[in-house]
């Protein structure tokens, strides 16, 4: 879908898509920053030295937009097997727990789509750190924003993450969920921290 269709679409009164969606959209656009900043980063003399580097940081930054974007659509077909089931009859007592596995099982699912689009925001984290130590000092402002997305997007599929949390009874996958989410956000905030501190750097 072309952006514009897509904004038409979350704008709508359709609950799909939603945040979850809209925020692999904020990372694939954290990563289309990185290449961007790393293909300039080829084009100068002065940078020769870090050529091969960047070369490598455009590849990747492409491969981690395209499973961001992969993932969107992923995201809204969980969210929606979540609406489904809680359409579902529950007139007799089967019916009723019917619906109730089929909830939780939708349920587990919508979590850990946002689940992993938090570990992809954690890979921008450290393609933003890779693409700062190129040290293109023209476009420190971007690696920042890329950097600012990488947090948005993060932290939005945390959010939804835990929306799910809420409403799961299984208690040992909403802790193993948790703990996942927990090692991301650390390193997340390792990977953001080097990057801070080169852009500041810059600045200064």
């Amino acid at each position: 879908m072309e952006i514009e269709g897509y904004l038409d679409a979350l704008a709508s009164a359709d609950p799909t898509p939603g945040g979850g969606s809209a925020a692999t959209l904020v990372g694939a656009l954290a990563a289309a920053l990185c290449a961007m900043v790393a293909r300039i980063t080829t084009t100068s003399p002065k940078l020769a030295p870090v050529h091969e580097e960047a070369a490598a940081i455009a590849e990747d930054a492409d491969d981690l937009r395209r499973r961001f974007l992969e993932l969107g659509p992923l995201d809204e077909a969980a969210f929606r097997a979540v609406i489904d089931a809680q359409a579902l009859p529950r007139a007799t007592d089967g019916e009723a727990a019917v619906r109730r596995e089929q909830l939780q099982h939708a349920l587990v699912g919508a979590a850990e789509t946002p689940l992993e689009a938090a570990r992809l925001a954690t890979d921008a984290f450290a393609l933003t750190s890779r693409t700062a130590e190129l040290h293109n000092a023209n476009l420190m402002s971007d690696v920042d924003c890329a950097m600012h997305f990488a947090r948005a997007a993060f932290d939005a599929s945390a959010a939804n993450v835990e929306v799910n949390h809420r409403f799961i009874t299984d208690a040992g996958t909403v802790a193993q969920q948790r703990d996942r989410l927990a090692t991301l956000a650390r390193a997340a905030r390792e990977f953001e921290t080097r990057t801070a501190a080169v852009v500041v750097g810059r600045r200064s």
